[in-house]
């Protein structure tokens, strides 16, 4: 069985490293910056689509992503932490011989970094992302891509937001949502999730009820 992981909010909270380039990229554009809970709503959608959202015209959103970049590239990315059981989930799938494969809106170039600096990518069987031109920044797309990337029909998708839910759903495949992310249980149920998991050990109880 194949496990597509999600990373921001399922496998690290980078929430300190995203809010914190966000910030900077409105702030050098003299734009007004949403409080720190609003900025939370900001980890797991396609970031081009926040900035595109808040300023309301694409060239600002592009001059945003870049800005974000400036910051995020060297700083932001490793304003970061796995969550307390996320290596023993991992390797409690991998012992009852689930592939795992990272699944993540995030630049596949940002994702590769932050997992390798974490140690985790000698768990994963690959890592599939967006792109820098926005490529792949759609979690149905993403999803779809990976499963044609690895020549499989479906597998499970764990994820924090609406986004891994309704990315899962919309390819076949088992949506378990991660409650010690970002997302609330309301949004993860309304979006499709099969089932929730309160922690780590709990989400891998549940994949592990998949793989049988």
């Amino acid at each position: 069985m194949d496990v597509f992981l999600d990373l921001d909010g399922t496998l690290t909270d980078n929430s300190v490293g995203i809010m914190s380039s966000v910030e900077h990229a409105l702030t050098q554009m003299n734009e007004p910056v949403p409080d720190q809970a609003a900025l939370r709503a900001w980890i797991g959608p396609p970031l081009k689509a926040n900035f595109l959202s808040h300023l309301g015209s694409d060239e600002k959103a592009e001059r945003a992503v870049a800005l974000y970049r400036e910051r995020y590239t060297d700083i932001g990315l490793f304003e970061n932490e796995v969550y307390d059981g996320v290596p023993e989930m991992m390797d409690a799938l991998r012992h009852k011989g689930a592939r795992l494969w990272l699944a993540t809106s995030k630049p596949r170039v940002f994702a590769e970094r932050i997992v390798a600096h974490f140690g985790l990518d000698t768990r994963l069987s690959g890592v599939f992302g967006s792109e820098l031109d926005g490529r792949n920044s759609d979690k149905p797309e993403l999803l779809a891509h990976a499963l044609r990337a690895i020549s499989v029909r479906y597998g499970t998708m764990l994820g924090d937001r609406r986004y891994d839910m309704e990315g899962a759903r919309a390819n076949d495949c088992f949506a378990v949502g991660a409650l010690w992310g970002f997302g609330s249980s309301e949004e993860l149920v309304h979006a499709g999730a099969h089932h929730l998991a309160r922690k780590p050990s709990e989400a891998a109880t549940k994949i592990e009820e998949t793989l049988r």
